[in-house]
């Protein structure tokens, strides 16, 4: 999937960075766990996936807390929880968004309860997925982290942060994928440094929100991996048992990040809307799927200005419609310098890169072009599905001027005429295993 455009919204002196993505009837606010950057988690597909499940049904919100990622760093000068509240009306606000269920994980499940404890009239419903309240261990909190394991955390951060290890810990199943654990340790360097992820653990250490649990009247799912060797089952149980009406769904998983399971992403669905969609087997079809971008389009605006760069797009957009019509391919998503299409065979798909690189080229544009063969899903926001992943992933490998194709679409236009030459064996960001791609010649 393309990434979306980041955005900022003003939090009192603080500036959030959040996204919007879909244009579902109703709104979804999602605060992720405070290790993340908005913009890196699109380069991971089992991340962009659980983000792009969710626009099946609604419109999303999608910030960086105050402290992390995109949005400022303030961890030095602490956070209060009025602080917290104003940045979930903050981004609500710079949406338009009036009233949203808030999907929290981690750390922001306390950013949430007390949102909704404080502001029942924005927050529609909670869905609170591997947090806690508090997460230190007390004398009258025994499923906390006990002092011990406290400063082994913090020292595993210390020694290992940005390397993508603390992965394998966070979510085992998946942390064994190529690329999942380089992706990881991008996001935490980008995330903040050593020092700064220390002392926002410490922050969430002292943190204790208990207290506005009671308070709480919004209808409220708690969700939890049973396995989670960071975040106990306890910690729900807990919220559970505290918050009037809570239903509590224990998953069969050790992972702690958000996945795109159907045990997890179902229930959401069901307790959002009141019902659970069910994907058909007519909304699954095999395409060849075609990425076209752009090469350096920042490069272009600042050397002729925005009025040409605009105009020099706008033929873009008029050249990708005539040549996809030409060919019979179908138009998914256009971003202003990239296209998304699919086609029915891949030899047509081929023949219809090649023709727009030729014709894009006439108007001074240069253009890479990346194809892959593979089950895609509809959805109502779009298409989905690893072939799609694939195919972006190939395209950013192409060299300028280049049609890069999977050994997938290789083999199957065999007999059609067209000629390849090998471009090597590739690791694609969070795709398993290494991929042979091929560079159309004619």
């Amino acid at each position: 999937m393309l990434t979306p455009r980041t955005q900022y919204a003003r939090s009192g002196d603080v500036y959030l960075a959040y996204q919007v993505i879909g244009d579902g009837a109703r709104d979804i606010v999602l605060a992720a766990d405070w290790a993340s950057h908005l913009e890196l988690m699109w380069e991971q597909p089992i991340m962009a996936e659980f983000v792009s499940s969710l626009t099946r049904f609604a419109r999303v919100l999608l910030f960086d807390i105050r402290g992390t990622g995109l949005s400022d760093s303030v961890v030095s000068s602490g956070v209060s929880p009025e602080d917290w509240i104003e940045d979930v009306g903050a981004v609500m606000d710079a949406a338009g968004s009036e009233r949203a269920t808030l999907i929290a994980h981690g750390h922001a499940v306390q950013m949430a309860l007390m949102a909704a404890a404080m502001h029942p009239e924005r927050v529609e419903a909670l869905v609170l997925i591997n947090g806690f309240a508090r997460l230190a261990r007390a004398d009258d909190y025994p499923a906390g982290l006990p002092l011990e394991a406290q400063e082994l955390g913090l020292e595993g951060i210390r020694t290992q942060w940005g390397t993508g290890s603390l992965a394998r810990f966070l979510a085992p199943s998946v942390a064994e994928r190529p690329g999942v654990e380089e992706w990881w340790g991008k996001v935490e360097r980008f995330a903040g440094s050593p020092g700064t992820a220390v002392a926002k653990m410490r922050m969430v250490l002292d943190l204790d929100v208990r207290s506005v649990l009671p308070l709480v009247s919004v209808p409220t799912l708690v969700i939890h991996s049973r396995e989670s060797l960071y975040i106990r089952v306890g910690h729900s149980r807990y919220l559970v048992e505290h918050i009037k009406d809570a239903r509590l769904l224990e998953r069969d998983s050790a992972d702690h990040w958000l996945l795109p399971e159907p045990d997890l992403l179902g229930p959401i669905e069901e307790f959002v809307t009141g019902s659970r969609s069910e994907i058909t087997e007519q909304d699954r079809f095999l395409a060849t799927v075609l990425f076209v971008d752009v090469v350096g389009s920042t490069q272009y605006a600042s050397e002729f200005g925005d009025r040409s760069w605009r105009a020099a797009l706008d033929r873009f957009e008029q050249t990708a419609g005539e040549v996809l019509r030409h060919f019979e391919g179908t138009l998914e998503r256009a971003t202003g310098d990239g296209v998304l299409a699919t086609f029915a065979g891949p030899a047509r798909a081929i023949r219809c890169a090649s023709h727009f690189h030729d014709e894009v080229r006439r108007s001074g544009m240069e253009v890479r072009c990346g194809l892959h063969a593979g089950e895609v899903t509809r959805r109502p926001e779009g298409i989905a599905g690893l072939a799609i992943h694939i195919g972006a992933r190939v395209c950013a490998l192409a060299a300028p001027g280049e049609v890069l194709v999977t050994r997938t679409v290789r083999d199957l236009v065999a007999g059609s005429g067209i000629s390849f030459e090998e471009r090597g064996e590739h690791e694609l960001k969070g795709v398993p295993e290494t991929w042979t791609l091929y560079a159309a010649t004619s």
